[in-house]
């Protein structure tokens, strides 16, 4: 059922005033989403859910306090500003607390489509039988899902803020496996024409049919060839520390880094919610615009992200990537572009007189903070590389590796895509080759 935000955010503020309070925020998401799930060459599961969700945030004299309701009927719309109300005045009041933000403009971005938000269960089913087939036809089981989601995100404060955003999102993943292998490929787009089912099942099962019988090799350095997803897994980790708030708290790897050289001369990164291929709303939790931001430049630290907060302690602008208030982590970039060279995995499998080749990792856990060491695990096609080919699947190894050691040890560049990891979590990142990537054990699964 379709809800009027800009009316639910008139009721907050009324009932707010009633209560004699003037700064009053308002949240209101939208989702339809659905998800078909397939196991063992079979759909088993094909589930449907519209929900919304609003939220409202009171701030009175320094303090500020959050409340959340799923429903909407003007006694829940009253009872939460309520409770948000209550809460604001039992919490301590914050000397650097900001009035709330100032109306704005927005960039906009198109990131809607009508065939990814239309599509039904029977076209998912179509989609999912096709590739199970293909995986099946190789004497291989198939197992993944396939998603679409089409979401609303509005932001409405009592200044006159007004931010909306409207995305839509499908999303396949599939596992083929065959006795003692597997391999492993998922895709994201916001138009679901982008995502080609059929190709990724292909790709599971041909990474699973190369993975077969896989050897075993010693733990050491190698040159690796990490995939895209395998990239964005381990990389991936390290961007919250790209945060004023967790500078100044002294929880980031960047304290006394920034503006110096850690990383390849190779390596620029990029938060840029306009990129082609990025997501997202171009404006964060406060409705402050979102700007790009040049985070590495050659290797060299360069820019920071800002929440309102952090910017006013700082003396700067904010730069739009603050999390809705109230926090603890302040902001963080959430728009990843890690620019690529020219290379292809094929050109860099084949410049490898020895090496493995790495499809992605999981159950990634950080053991030094400051130094940004990582330990985790292959898995899902991981591939010995000899003489400039593949020439066997491997068992997954354990590794221990530091993101500037292996960010600094980067020869060779794919062009960047749109990679998927273990979760929800994209962003845009090319193929590496690295030397020196230090596998410390040979894993038993």
């Amino acid at each position: 059922m379709p809800v009027d935000a800009a009316a639910v955010h008139d009721q907050v503020v009324r009932a707010a005033r009633a209560q004699g309070v003037a700064e009053v925020e308002t949240i209101f998401a939208s989702a339809r989403q659905a998800l078909t799930r397939f196991a063992n060459n079979a759909i088993h599961q094909n589930v449907a859910e519209i929900s919304w969700h609003l939220s409202v945030r009171a701030r009175i004299e320094g303090r500020t306090a959050r409340a959340s309701t799923n429903r909407l009927d003007p006694d829940s719309i009253r009872g939460v500003v309520e409770q948000a109300i209550a809460l604001t005045r039992l919490t301590e009041p914050d000397d650097e607390s900001l009035p709330l933000a100032e109306p704005a403009e927005y960039r906009p971005v198109d990131r809607w489509h009508e065939a990814t938000a239309r599509i039904g269960p029977q076209e998912r089913a179509r989609a999912v039988a096709e590739a199970i087939h293909a995986v099946e036809s190789a004497g291989k089981t198939a197992a993944g899902i396939y998603s679409t989601d089409d979401t609303g995100y509005t932001l409405l404060n009592s200044r006159g803020v007004q931010a909306h955003y409207r995305e839509t999102m499908a999303r396949f993943s599939i596992t083929a496996m065959a006795g003692g292998s597997s391999g492993w490929a998922k895709a994201s787009a916001c138009d679901r024409r982008d995502v080609n089912p059929l190709e990724l099942a292909l790709t599971a099962s041909r990474k699973a049919a190369q993975s077969a019988a896989p050897r075993e090799l010693p733990p050491g350095r190698y040159t690796v060839i990490l995939e895209p997803a395998a990239v964005l897994d381990l990389a991936g980790q390290m961007f919250g520390d790209f945060s004023a708030t967790a500078i100044r708290d002294g929880r980031s790897f960047l304290n006394d880094r920034i503006g110096k050289r850690i990383f390849g001369p190779n390596i620029t990164i990029h938060d840029d919610v306009w990129h082609s291929l990025q997501t997202g709303a171009p404006f964060d939790g406060e409705g402050v615009p979102r700007q790009r931001l040049t985070l590495v430049e050659g290797g060299v630290v360069r820019d920071i992200a800002y929440c309102r907060q952090a910017a006013a302690a700082a003396g700067v602008a904010p730069t739009g990537h603050g999390f809705p208030l109230p926090n603890e982590y302040g902001e963080a970039p959430s728009n990843i572009v890690i620019a690529g060279g020219e290379q292809t995995v094929e050109q860099m499998v084949a410049s490898t007189e020895r090496g493995i080749l790495v499809t992605r990792l999981w159950y990634i856990r950080e053991v030094d903070p400051y130094e940004k060491i990582f330990t985790g695990m292959t898995r899902d096609g991981t591939f010995l590389v000899e003489g400039g080919k593949v020439t066997a699947g491997v068992r997954n190894f354990r590794f221990n590796q530091g993101l500037m050691e292996m960010l600094s040890n980067v020869e060779a560049l794919s062009p960047a895509v749109r990679a998927s990891g273990e979760e929800t979590f994209d962003m845009v990142a090319p193929a590496m080759q690295v030397r020196d990537f230090n596998f410390t054990e040979v894993t038993r699964f």
